[in-house]
């Protein structure tokens, strides 16, 4: 593949432009043959260290340059190999192996290991970032990893702490904090034995389709093609990912020619370029919740009274019908559509006169609250059309609106008194999202389970920890199935989060782009398969 960035002249003055966020239209043109050129809100990413990236526009980026041990067939929930070729259980129910296929190498040269597979599972517990969780709760420690995740010749194992269903062990795996990093490039740039870690924030070490060409934090990406992909051919040189907040923007690019897909574009720009036979829309199922979380730690969040009043404050059908529309559903339970368990049930519905009733019975008096949103169009819209609802019960929200990573941080942080914010699955089980809406093992600040919404927003789960533990343990589906439909409508009518809506990803594009997954409920963005 050629080293040097796109393409004619104007092009590459152009791709100069674009990467800088500064692109005048005199020299807006058509994008290059080989590039996919990309209109995303992409603000979110904290990091793109596998260990550390746990948000959607970074899961995006990294599903593409780093490889896995078990993949997800491209746009379905279905488990292929990656890394591993083959894998198995033991009898005991706690003893994992993998084969480690052959021939495989990083971006770097270095040969794909299963050492490499053991380090970068090892290093990731260790760091113990946000998204440690989905490795930790199998037992793995930064104490114990070493022993319990090993290595010989180029096969993996794995010693979990408890038997459970074998497929919640591989599901996991598929998580990007699962990805698998190159040991020996990795600890070249170790400094004062952080693994690594400041180096890897922004830089990359994967052996996926494609090679880390360029990144700057909230303004864009450049990936290229590495060449001589294990999983077959990859049909375009390159991918230009830029941070475009606007969604009119967004559409006027897309219009005009200048990018070939746009991510974020609202129900009312999706809807205006229908007629317009050079673009297509398709859609796929996100996956995401959109729910709103209340500080427990915050009065008067902290009443069941008002957390109950609060649910029959939202407008969810008028905003699905109006604003939304195309885009999200009503979804009152936290399981999106598909997973098993999954509920369709929306009992709440917008009822002033109910929640006043509820509120005055309990003794309630008007009270004011901060609401955080991102700098999100849907989310504002989202926020100001709960400002109208919730003042006439006499709840005042005032809007604080900031960067996708400063709210995330906010909220992790459990300084937020009520946020609206997004969850989507991390591998396809329920208990991906059953375990960080109903575990909190432990609610003390110093904790810092900042995996768990539960711990996030201060909400001591009782009796539904101990269900949704017993659920990932069952091996029925039917009476799994069950479980997590009763956890489900206790979850819904008293603890302090109001799922509102599921996400549908309507994806804008040039009519001759095909072959581009943009990522579901369980999977990321799919870029090696796109064609032009």
């Amino acid at each position: 593949m050629p080293s040097t960035l796109w393409f004619r002249p104007a092009g590459l003055a152009l791709a100069a432009a674009m990467m800088l966020g500064t692109a005048p239209a005199a020299l807006l043109a058509a994008t290059p043959e080989d590039t996919l050129v990309i209109a995303a809100q992409i603000d979110d990413i904290v990091s793109i260290d596998p260990a550390e990236s746990f948000e959607k526009s970074g899961g995006d980026l990294i599903n593409n340059v780093y490889d896995s041990l078990i993949e997800l067939v491209p746009g379905t929930s279905e488990l292929t190999g990656g890394i591993a070729e083959s894998w198995d259980v033991a009898e005991d129910g706690v003893t994992f192996t993998f084969t480690i296929r052959e021939g495989i190498t990083f971006h770097s040269g270095n040969p794909v290991r299963a050492e490499d597979a053991a380090f970068s599972i090892q290093r990731a517990v260790k760091l113990d970032k946000t998204p440690a969780f989905i490795l930790t709760q199998f037992g793995l420690t930064p104490d114990n990893v070493d022993e319990r995740v090993t290595f010989e010749g180029n096969t993996l194992t794995i010693l979990i702490d408890e038997p459970v269903a074998p497929t919640f062990v591989y599901n996991c795996l598929t998580a990007r904090i699962a990805s698998v990093v190159d040991k020996e490039l990795v600890l070249e740039n170790e400094v004062d034995g952080d693994l690594g870690y400041e180096w890897l924030k922004s830089n990359s070490a994967g052996s996926g389709a494609f090679r880390l060409l360029t990144f700057r934090p909230n303004e864009s990406y450049v990936l290229e093609a590495a060449g001589d992909y294990w999983r077959g051919d990859v049909q375009l040189n390159r991918v230009f990912v830029r941070h475009v907040p606007e969604p009119a923007t967004q559409r006027l690019l897309l219009e005009r020619g200048d990018v070939d897909v746009a991510r974020d574009l609202t129900p009312v720009d999706v809807e205006g370029i229908a007629g317009n036979e050079a673009l297509k829309v398709d859609e796929a199922p996100a996956g995401y919740i959109y729910y709103l979380a209340l500080n427990q730690k915050v009065e008067p969040l902290n009443n069941p009274a008002v957390i109950e009043a609060m649910r029959w404050l939202v407008d969810y059908q008028g905003m699905a019908d109006t604003f939304l529309k195309g885009q999200y559903i009503p979804r009152q339970s936290f399981l999106p559509t598909g997973f098993l368990g999954a509920l369709d049930e929306t009992p709440y519905s917008l009822d002033i006169e109910k929640a006043k009733s509820i509120l005055e019975e309990a003794g309630v008096e008007p009270f004011t609250a901060k609401l955080t949103v991102r700098n999100n169009q849907d989310r504002m819209e989202i926020g100001q059309a709960l400002q109208n609802t919730f003042a006439q019960a006499g709840i005042t929200l005032n809007l604080s609106v900031g960067a996708g990573a400063e709210v995330l941080g906010e909220f992790r942080g459990r300084q937020h008194e009520i946020t609206l914010q997004s969850w989507g699955p991390d591998y396809p089980d329920p208990h991906t999202n059953a375990s960080t809406f109903t575990v909190n093992p432990d609610n003390s600040d110093e904790a810092g389970l900042t995996g768990l919404l539960a711990w996030r927003t201060a909400y001591e789960p009782g009796e539904l920890q101990e269900m949704t533990e017993a659920a990932v343990r069952e091996s029925d589906a039917d009476t799994r199935r069950a479980m997590y439909e009763e956890i489900q409508r206790i979850h819904r009518d008293t603890s302090p989060f109001i799922p509102m809506f599921e996400e549908v990803d309507q994806i804008s594009m040039q009519a001759n782009v095909n072959d581009y997954h943009p990522g579901g409920g369980v999977d990321a963005a799919t870029y090696w398969l796109a064609t032009k």
